[in-house]
């Protein structure tokens, strides 16, 4: 007897369902027994199916935020504070927070690797318009630590 899916090995399991030959490949665990795949009928969550709709209004919100949190943050770094450099980080993640909350909203709550790197490149928008195109700071170690955690934030929160 040999699996109807790998034809080159025995086997002497059958689908609980349907009574078809499976191997040990082939074979899914399931809470009424072992099934082929076809009987199991195995579905990613409707949480990770994320359509082309959904990425473009992921990608329209998370412009339209990352442009509000910018200017947002170019306001706060000439409000004269004491130790803003540690102030900054707060802000940051902060803003990241703010990134991957409005993109999650736009998308129903959808989760996906791909929604990630598009709030991660949000909040990197957000940082740029704050930090290198308004101030002309450009990038050094701690404007890097402070996009490290804007990205971080952001991507994590739709994860």
């Amino acid at each position: 007897m040999r699996c109807a899916k790998h034809p080159k090995v025995e086997t002497n399991l059958t689908c609980g369902k349907c009574g078809k030959l499976i191997c040990p490949k082939c074979l899914v665990q399931t809470d009424v027994g072992m099934r082929c795949p076809e009987c199991a009928n195995l579905k990613s969550l409707p949480t990770y199916q994320v359509s082309p709709m959904y990425y473009l209004r992921a990608v329209g919100a998370g412009i339209g935020i990352a442009l509000a949190c910018g200017f947002v943050w170019l306001g706060i770094y000439y409000v004269p504070l004491p130790f803003i450099f540690f102030f900054r980080l707060f802000i940051a993640a902060g803003a990241g927070y703010a990134i991957g909350e409005v993109v999650s909203l736009s998308v129903n709550r959808k989760r996906g690797t791909g929604l990630a790197i598009i709030s991660g490149l949000s909040a990197a928008l957000s940082f740029a318009i704050a930090n290198v195109i308004f101030t002309s700071v450009g990038l050094n170690l701690w404007g890097l630590l402070v996009l490290a955690i804007a990205v971080f934030m952001a991507a994590i929160r739709i994860r």
